[in-house]
C-alpha cells in the first residue's frame, strides 16, 4: 500500500471540520447498526465462522445466486489482494488512471502490469492485446468519477474471453448509470465483480465486501482465503444491514445534483478544470499551482480535507480529487478554494 490514499486528517495539527477526501458518503444514520453491535458485543469472546458462510448464504438470496456464486471478505480490498494471489503471475492490465491497489497487489502477486488508458472500440474488433489474460476495471472507476457503458462492456467481455475481467463497483450505489447487476454477472465465465458494503454504508472501519462470480472462479479464490478473515461484528453488522437496511436512505439523485451544482461553482471560479464525473466525487486540475499546497493551505487555514491526486498513474501534481459533501460543507470549500486562487 502506497501513501496518499485520501482521509489522512491524522496528519493535521487542525482538526478536519470538512472532509472531502475519502468517497465515502458519512451522513447515514447508523444509530440502529450500533445498537445492534451492541447487543452482540459479547461475540467478541468467540471465533467467527472460519468463511462466513452465513453472510454468503444471505447475500445469496438477496441477489437470488446460489450461495457458491458470493464470496464474502474483509472490505473490497481483500478481494482485490485475494484475487492477485490467486491468479499469481498472469499478464494483468488496468485501465488508467485508478485506485492504486490493483497494481500493488498485482505487482506483490508477481503480474506482469501493462497501462490501459482507453479500451477497444467496435473497429478494433473489441479485441484487448493479445498477451492479456487479466484486465483490471473500476466502474464508476476511482478517480475520474467516468462509468463504461454496460452494453459495451457486455461486449467487450463476450468478444475476450481469455481474458479475466476483474470489475470493482463499490461506488455502484453512487451512480444513475446501469451496471451489471450480481445475477447478470455471475452469468459470464471470466467475470469477478467487486461490491462494497463499506461504501455503500459508511462503515470502513469495519472493512465488508464481496465478490460475486461464477462458482468455478469462487472456488479458486476460496483456496487461498485465509480463515476467519472477517471478523464476527462485521458478520453481524452485514447481516443486520441485509435485513434492515438503514433509515432515511440517501437520495441519490438530489446528491447528484448537488455534486453538479459543486463542479459548476468551481468552474465558475477559473484557474482550474473540473472534470465531467457520473457520481459523487470529481478529479480537479489546477492550471498553476500543486495540489499538495493546495491541501495543505485547506487544511491548516480552514479545517477542509482534499484528496492529492498526483500519486495516481497518469497523473501530476496539478490533480486533486474530491467527493460532495452537504450544500453548506461544498459552499466553504468554494469559497476557500477561491481565496487560495486569489493568493496564488
Amino acid at each position: 500500500m502506497i501513501e496518499g490514499h485520501g482521509d489522512d486528517s491524522y496528519k493535521y495539527s487542525r482538526p478536519i471540520t470538512a472532509n472531502f477526501s475519502s468517497n465515502v458518503y458519512s451522513r447515514v444514520d447508523l444509530s440502529a447498526l450500533k445498537a445492534h453491535l451492541c447487543t452482540r458485543i459479547d461475540g467478541i469472546g468467540n471465533y467467527p465462522e472460519p468463511e462466513p458462510y452465513t453472510l454468503e448464504a444471505c447475500l445469496a438470496r438477496h441477489h437470488r445466486l446460489p450461495a457458491e456464486a458470493v464470496c464474502v471478505t474483509n472490505g473490497a480490498t481483500e478481494a482485490i489482494y485475494l484475487t492477485a494471489q490467486t491468479f499469481r503471475g498472469t499478464n494483468t492490465a488496468i485501465v488508467q488512471p485508478t485506485f492504486s491497489e490493483y497494481a500493488d497487489a498485482c505487482r506483490m502477486h508477481g503480474h506482469r502490469v501493462t497501462s490501459l488508458y482507453r479500451l477497444p472500440a467496435e473497429s478494433e474488433g473489441y479485441r484487448l492485446p493479445e498477451e492479456v489474460r487479466m484486465l483490471w476495471l473500476c466502474n464508476p472507476n476511482n478517480p475520474t468519477g467516468t462509468v463504461v457503458e454496460k452494453e459495451y462492456l457486455a461486449t467487450l467481455i463476450s468478444h475476450n474471453p481469455q481474458v479475466c475481467f476483474v470489475i470493482d463497483q463499490s461506488y455502484e450505489f453512487f451512480t444513475l448509470r446501469p451496471l451489471f447487476s450480481a445475477a447478470e454477472a455471475a452469468e459470464f465465465p471470466n467475470v469477478l465483480l467487486l461490491h462494497s458494503m463499506t461504501k455503500r454504508y459508511a462503515v470502513p472501519g469495519l472493512r465488508l465486501g464481496y465478490v460475486i462470480g461464477a462458482p468455478h472462479l469462487l472456488h479458486r479464490l476460496r483456496t487461498n482465503r485465509m480463515p476467519w478473515s472477517v471478523n464476527q461484528l462485521a458478520i453481524e453488522a452485514g447481516l443486520h444491514l441485509l435485513e434492515h437496511d438503514v433509515p432515511n436512505p440517501l437520495d441519490v439523485a438530489s446528491y447528484l445534483q448537488e455534486a453538479a451544482r459543486l463542479r459548476s461553482a468551481l468552474e465558475a471560479l477559473g484557474g482550474l478544470e473540473v472534470w465531467a464525473t457520473e457520481t459523487h466525487f470529481m478529479l480537479v486540475c489546477l492550471r498553476m499551482g500543486r495540489a499538495s499546497a493546495l491541501k495543505d493551505y485547506l487544511a491548516g487555514e480552514h479545517g477542509i480535507l482534499i484528496r492529492d491526486a498526483s500519486n495516481f498513474d497518469g497523473l501530476n501534481e496539478h490533480f486533486f480529487r474530491i467527493a460532495a459533501q452537504s450544500r453548506e460543507e461544498n459552499d466553504r470549500l468554494v469559497k476557500a478554494i477561491g481565496q487560495w486562487l486569489e493568493e496564488e
